[in-house]
Protein backbone atom coordinates (compact mmCIF):
# COMPACT_ATOMS: atom_id res chain seq x y z
CA UNK A 1 0.00 0.00 0.00
CA UNK A 2 1.45 3.56 -0.98
CA UNK A 3 0.52 5.63 2.00
CA UNK A 4 0.98 9.29 2.25
CA UNK A 5 0.46 11.76 5.18
CA UNK A 6 -0.20 15.46 5.32
CA UNK A 7 1.47 17.20 8.52
CA UNK A 8 0.96 21.05 8.84
CA UNK A 9 0.53 23.95 10.71
CA UNK A 10 -3.60 25.50 11.09
CA UNK A 11 -4.38 28.63 11.19
CA UNK A 12 -7.02 30.80 12.24
CA UNK A 13 -8.91 30.31 9.08
CA UNK A 14 -10.32 27.68 8.13
CA UNK A 15 -11.07 28.19 4.43
CA UNK A 16 -7.29 28.28 4.30
CA UNK A 17 -6.32 24.97 6.05
CA UNK A 18 -9.09 23.52 3.61
CA UNK A 19 -7.42 24.45 0.84
CA UNK A 20 -3.67 23.72 1.96
CA UNK A 21 -4.77 20.16 2.93
CA UNK A 22 -6.42 20.08 -0.38
CA UNK A 23 -3.42 21.08 -1.56
CA UNK A 24 -1.28 18.21 0.69
CA UNK A 25 -3.56 15.86 -0.41
CA UNK A 26 -3.23 16.46 -4.49
CA UNK A 27 0.27 16.24 -4.03
CA UNK A 28 0.72 12.50 -2.10
CA UNK A 29 -1.86 11.68 -4.94
CA UNK A 30 0.61 13.04 -7.71
CA UNK A 31 3.56 10.89 -5.72
CA UNK A 32 1.12 7.74 -5.94
CA UNK A 33 -0.45 7.03 -2.81
CA UNK A 34 -3.43 4.78 -2.22
CA UNK A 35 -4.42 6.19 1.37
CA UNK A 36 -3.81 9.78 2.43
CA UNK A 37 -4.00 10.53 6.32
CA UNK A 38 -4.67 13.36 7.64
CA UNK A 39 -4.12 14.93 11.42
CA UNK A 40 -6.56 15.16 14.18
CA UNK A 41 -9.04 18.28 13.74
CA UNK A 42 -7.46 19.08 10.57
CA UNK A 43 -9.84 21.99 9.45
CA UNK A 44 -9.24 24.55 12.38
CA UNK A 45 -7.14 25.55 15.14
CA UNK A 46 -7.13 23.12 18.17
CA UNK A 47 -9.90 24.94 19.70
CA UNK A 48 -9.43 22.31 23.34
CA UNK A 49 -6.96 24.97 24.75
CA UNK A 50 -10.30 26.81 26.49
CA UNK A 51 -13.54 25.80 27.41
CA UNK A 52 -15.53 28.26 25.18
CA UNK A 53 -19.01 27.49 23.64
CA UNK A 54 -18.56 29.63 20.65
CA UNK A 55 -16.26 26.65 19.54
CA UNK A 56 -19.10 24.64 19.19
CA UNK A 57 -19.97 26.77 15.61
CA UNK A 58 -16.91 24.73 14.16
CA UNK A 59 -19.21 21.34 14.45
CA UNK A 60 -20.61 19.66 11.56
CA UNK A 61 -22.99 16.92 10.91
CA UNK A 62 -21.43 14.11 9.03
CA UNK A 63 -22.20 13.78 6.50
CA UNK A 64 -22.18 17.74 6.00
CA UNK A 65 -19.64 19.53 3.88
CA UNK A 66 -16.11 18.16 5.36
CA UNK A 67 -17.17 15.01 4.05
CA UNK A 68 -18.66 16.43 0.73
CA UNK A 69 -15.66 18.23 -0.15
CA UNK A 70 -13.20 15.83 1.29
CA UNK A 71 -15.57 13.01 -1.37
CA UNK A 72 -15.52 14.75 -4.06
CA UNK A 73 -11.50 15.18 -3.72
CA UNK A 74 -11.21 11.21 -3.02
CA UNK A 75 -13.48 10.88 -6.16
CA UNK A 76 -11.85 12.79 -8.20
CA UNK A 77 -8.23 11.64 -7.52
CA UNK A 78 -9.29 7.97 -6.93
CA UNK A 79 -7.46 7.96 -3.09
CA UNK A 80 -8.71 6.81 0.08
CA UNK A 81 -8.66 9.69 2.43
CA UNK A 82 -8.83 9.41 6.64
CA UNK A 83 -10.07 12.46 7.87
CA UNK A 84 -10.35 13.78 11.43
CA UNK A 85 -13.70 16.17 12.07
CA UNK A 86 -16.06 17.79 14.93
CA UNK A 87 -18.88 15.96 14.45
CA UNK A 88 -22.49 17.95 15.37
CA UNK A 89 -23.90 14.45 16.08
CA UNK A 90 -27.16 16.45 17.90
CA UNK A 91 -28.26 19.60 19.35
CA UNK A 92 -25.78 19.75 22.26
CA UNK A 93 -24.26 16.33 21.37
CA UNK A 94 -20.76 16.61 19.90
CA UNK A 95 -17.58 14.15 18.99
CA UNK A 96 -14.80 14.07 18.12
CA UNK A 97 -14.93 11.89 14.86
CA UNK A 98 -12.80 10.25 12.01
CA UNK A 99 -14.15 9.35 8.60
CA UNK A 100 -12.62 7.52 6.27
CA UNK A 101 -13.57 8.55 2.48
CA UNK A 102 -13.37 5.61 0.08
CA UNK A 103 -11.78 6.40 -3.68
CA UNK A 104 -15.68 6.99 -4.89
CA UNK A 105 -15.91 9.32 -2.58
CA UNK A 106 -18.61 7.88 -0.61
CA UNK A 107 -18.15 7.41 3.37
CA UNK A 108 -16.45 4.07 4.06
CA UNK A 109 -17.16 4.21 8.15
CA UNK A 110 -16.21 6.42 10.42
CA UNK A 111 -14.92 5.64 14.18
CA UNK A 112 -15.92 8.20 17.12
CA UNK A 113 -12.60 8.84 19.94
CA UNK A 114 -13.48 6.89 22.92
CA UNK A 115 -11.15 8.00 25.29
CA UNK A 116 -11.79 11.83 25.88
CA UNK A 117 -8.48 13.84 27.56
CA UNK A 118 -9.17 16.81 30.21
CA UNK A 119 -5.88 18.23 30.65
CA UNK A 120 -4.50 21.53 31.11
CA UNK A 121 -4.48 22.88 27.58
CA UNK A 122 -6.31 19.69 26.28
CA UNK A 123 -10.17 20.50 27.40
CA UNK A 124 -11.41 17.96 25.04
CA UNK A 125 -14.08 16.79 27.94
CA UNK A 126 -15.95 20.02 27.87
CA UNK A 127 -16.69 19.15 23.82
CA UNK A 128 -16.77 15.79 23.01
CA UNK A 129 -18.88 13.09 24.57
CA UNK A 130 -16.80 9.72 24.26
CA UNK A 131 -17.87 7.47 21.00
CA UNK A 132 -20.16 5.12 21.28
CA UNK A 133 -19.16 3.04 17.69
CA UNK A 134 -16.92 0.93 19.65
CA UNK A 135 -13.23 -0.43 18.00
CA UNK A 136 -14.21 -1.47 14.76
CA UNK A 137 -12.66 -1.38 11.44
CA UNK A 138 -13.37 0.01 8.64
CA UNK A 139 -13.14 -2.05 5.05
CA UNK A 140 -11.82 -0.19 2.42
CA UNK A 141 -10.77 -0.60 -1.54
CA UNK A 142 -6.93 -0.65 -0.54
CA UNK A 143 -7.47 -2.49 2.55
CA UNK A 144 -8.68 -2.88 6.04
CA UNK A 145 -8.24 -0.29 8.40
CA UNK A 146 -8.29 0.17 12.28
CA UNK A 147 -8.94 3.99 12.67
CA UNK A 148 -8.84 5.53 16.62
CA UNK A 149 -8.18 8.96 17.10
CA UNK A 150 -5.45 10.62 19.16
CA UNK A 151 -5.47 9.85 23.02
CA UNK A 152 -6.78 6.55 22.14
CA UNK A 153 -3.15 5.65 21.15
CA UNK A 154 -2.00 5.29 24.62
CA UNK A 155 -4.49 2.54 25.29
CA UNK A 156 -3.41 -0.60 24.18
CA UNK A 157 -6.76 -2.69 24.36
CA UNK A 158 -8.45 -0.57 21.13
CA UNK A 159 -5.40 -1.60 19.08
CA UNK A 160 -5.82 -5.31 20.05
CA UNK A 161 -9.54 -5.08 19.33
CA UNK A 162 -8.69 -3.85 16.25
CA UNK A 163 -6.50 -6.58 15.07
CA UNK A 164 -8.84 -9.19 16.49
CA UNK A 165 -11.27 -8.24 13.92
CA UNK A 166 -9.05 -8.13 10.86
CA UNK A 167 -7.45 -4.66 10.88
CA UNK A 168 -4.28 -4.76 8.44
CA UNK A 169 -3.01 -1.37 9.77
CA UNK A 170 -3.51 0.91 12.72
CA UNK A 171 -3.71 4.38 12.14
CA UNK A 172 -3.81 7.61 14.39
CA UNK A 173 -4.72 10.92 13.46
CA UNK A 174 -3.12 13.33 16.37
CA UNK A 175 -3.16 16.54 17.85
CA UNK A 176 -0.38 16.19 20.67
CA UNK A 177 2.60 18.64 21.77
CA UNK A 178 5.19 20.68 24.55
CA UNK A 179 3.27 22.03 27.56
CA UNK A 180 5.70 25.19 27.57
CA UNK A 181 6.46 24.59 31.40
CA UNK A 182 8.02 21.25 31.10
CA UNK A 183 11.93 21.23 31.00
CA UNK A 184 13.19 20.23 27.06
CA UNK A 185 14.28 16.99 29.33
CA UNK A 186 10.21 16.01 30.13
CA UNK A 187 9.54 17.26 26.53
CA UNK A 188 11.53 14.47 25.29
CA UNK A 189 10.16 12.04 27.35
CA UNK A 190 6.92 12.36 26.48
CA UNK A 191 7.26 12.89 22.90
CA UNK A 192 9.51 9.45 23.18
CA UNK A 193 7.13 7.55 25.30
CA UNK A 194 4.44 8.87 22.71
CA UNK A 195 5.98 6.87 19.92
CA UNK A 196 7.28 3.93 22.06
CA UNK A 197 3.69 2.91 23.33
CA UNK A 198 2.73 3.19 19.46
CA UNK A 199 5.17 1.02 17.98
CA UNK A 200 4.30 -1.35 21.07
CA UNK A 201 1.13 -1.58 19.42
CA UNK A 202 2.72 -2.60 15.81
CA UNK A 203 5.24 -5.07 17.67
CA UNK A 204 2.14 -6.62 19.71
CA UNK A 205 -0.48 -6.99 16.70
CA UNK A 206 2.05 -7.24 14.11
CA UNK A 207 0.81 -4.33 12.17
CA UNK A 208 1.69 -1.18 11.09
CA UNK A 209 1.27 2.15 12.41
CA UNK A 210 0.75 5.06 11.31
CA UNK A 211 0.35 8.20 13.29
CA UNK A 212 0.06 11.87 12.02
CA UNK A 213 0.12 14.72 13.89
CA UNK A 214 0.12 18.68 13.39
CA UNK A 215 3.20 20.65 13.54
CA UNK A 216 3.73 24.22 14.68
CA UNK A 217 3.02 26.52 17.65
CA UNK A 218 -0.74 27.25 18.77
CA UNK A 219 -1.39 30.18 21.00
CA UNK A 220 -3.51 29.82 24.39
CA UNK A 221 -7.26 32.26 23.78
CA UNK A 222 -6.82 33.01 27.15
CA UNK A 223 -3.52 33.30 27.73
CA UNK A 224 -3.51 31.65 30.53
CA UNK A 225 -0.42 29.45 29.29
CA UNK A 226 1.71 29.83 26.44
CA UNK A 227 -0.07 27.70 23.88
CA UNK A 228 0.91 24.19 22.81
CA UNK A 229 4.12 24.24 20.97
CA UNK A 230 2.80 20.49 18.58
CA UNK A 231 5.60 18.07 18.07
CA UNK A 232 5.02 16.91 14.78
CA UNK A 233 6.88 13.81 14.06
CA UNK A 234 4.07 12.18 12.29
CA UNK A 235 5.53 8.74 11.44
CA UNK A 236 5.18 5.31 9.74
CA UNK A 237 6.21 1.93 11.85
CA UNK A 238 6.24 -1.91 10.55
CA UNK A 239 4.47 -4.33 12.32
CA UNK A 240 8.02 -5.06 14.44
CA UNK A 241 8.21 -1.64 15.24
CA UNK A 242 10.87 -0.30 12.84
CA UNK A 243 10.53 3.24 12.09
CA UNK A 244 9.60 3.14 8.31
CA UNK A 245 9.76 6.77 8.20
CA UNK A 246 9.56 9.88 11.04
CA UNK A 247 8.58 13.45 9.74
CA UNK A 248 10.40 16.75 11.35
CA UNK A 249 9.75 18.34 14.79
CA UNK A 250 8.38 21.75 13.44
CA UNK A 251 8.25 21.36 9.93
CA UNK A 252 5.13 20.88 7.18
CA UNK A 253 5.58 17.25 5.18
CA UNK A 254 3.84 15.77 2.82
CA UNK A 255 5.37 11.93 2.08
CA UNK A 256 4.25 8.73 0.51
CA UNK A 257 5.26 5.59 0.99
CA UNK A 258 5.34 2.05 0.58
CA UNK A 259 3.88 -0.35 3.14
CA UNK A 260 4.25 -3.98 2.64
CA UNK A 261 0.89 -5.64 4.01
CA UNK A 262 2.01 -8.83 3.53
CA UNK A 263 4.77 -8.35 6.12
CA UNK A 264 2.65 -8.29 8.50
CA UNK A 265 1.51 -12.60 8.20
CA UNK A 266 5.13 -13.58 7.95
CA UNK A 267 6.20 -11.16 11.53
CA UNK A 268 2.78 -13.22 12.47
CA UNK A 269 4.51 -16.52 11.82
CA UNK A 270 7.67 -15.79 13.34
CA UNK A 271 6.31 -14.03 16.64
CA UNK A 272 2.75 -16.21 16.93
CA UNK A 273 1.59 -13.51 19.74
CA UNK A 274 -2.43 -14.00 18.80
CA UNK A 275 -1.55 -18.21 18.86
CA UNK A 276 -0.06 -17.98 22.56
CA UNK A 277 -2.35 -15.34 23.90
CA UNK A 278 -4.10 -16.73 27.53
CA UNK A 279 -7.55 -14.64 26.71
CA UNK A 280 -9.27 -17.32 29.45
CA UNK A 281 -7.52 -15.33 32.17
CA UNK A 282 -7.72 -12.01 30.85
CA UNK A 283 -11.46 -11.73 32.57
CA UNK A 284 -9.75 -8.74 34.60
CA UNK A 285 -9.18 -6.17 32.11
CA UNK A 286 -13.15 -5.42 32.13
CA UNK A 287 -12.43 -4.23 35.80
CA UNK A 288 -11.77 -0.73 36.57
CA UNK A 289 -9.22 -1.63 39.22
CA UNK A 290 -7.91 -4.74 40.71
CA UNK A 291 -8.02 -4.61 44.61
Amino acid sequence: MKIGIVQHRCKPDVASNIARIEAGIIEAAQQGAQLVVLQELHNSLYFCQTEDTSRFDLAEPIPGPSTERFGRLAKDLGVVIVTSLFERRAPGLYHNTAVVIESDGTIAGKYRKMHIPDDPAYYEKFYFTPGDLGFHPIKTSVGILGVQVCWDQWYPEGARLMALQGAQVLIYPTAIGYESSDTLEEQQRQREAWMTVQRGHAVANGLPVIAVNRTGHEPDPSGQTNGIQFWGSSFVAGPQGEILYQAPIDEEAVVVLDVDLLRSENVRRWWPFLRDRRIEEFGGLTQRFMD
